[in-house]
């Protein structure tokens, strides 16, 4: 499997209209440029994303609906798991179940996408990554396993 890691785009800041609850911050224009970038970036190179798996915090589901809507083909989940907080373990264990397809993404937070790359290809220090907003990166997986990840690339969105 080829899994696309996505950090959500730039999110309207805590506190700024929406009383501290972090779930309900929706994506700055910035934010919907950056998510528009990706997309953009993914058609044009013809990379193909079979399915989108996304956070269910808002600002994280709008960057995946962008990205998705873009790319017109993929369909999109929201699955709880990927929910800020997110664990590697868990993610291993639960992209197990889309072992199946060949490309998969996944929308999320951080420190959560820069601890799943960590595991992935084997770094000792999960902060040895760290992946700016709306930043792209993909690792090919012969296996859903910790530690059997071929890091691809990692691109931050100003480069898209």
């Amino acid at each position: 499997m080829l899994l696309y890691l996505l950090r959500h785009a730039e999110a309207v800041q805590q506190g700024q209209a929406f009383g501290g609850d972090d779930s309900a911050r929706p994506l700055t224009e910035k934010g919907y440029d950056q998510s528009r970038r990706v997309g953009e970036f993914l058609k044009a190179r013809k990379m193909d994303i079979e399915l989108i798996l996304t956070s269910p915090v808002l600002r994280a589901r709008e960057t995946a609906g962008i990205v998705a809507k873009t790319l017109a083909d993929t369909d999109l989940s929201e699955v709880p798991w990927l929910a800020c907080g997110m664990r590697p373990e868990t993610a291993l264990k639960e992209l197990g179940v889309y072992s199946r397809f060949k490309s998969v993404m996944i929308v999320g937070h951080e420190p959560d996408i820069s601890a799943l790359i960590a595991r992935f290809v084997n770094l000792e220090n999960d902060s040895s990554v760290d992946i700016g907003k709306a930043s792209l990166t993909a690792i090919e997986l012969p296996r859903i396993l910790q530690g059997v990840g071929i890091l691809k690339f990692l691109i931050p969105v100003k480069l898209l």
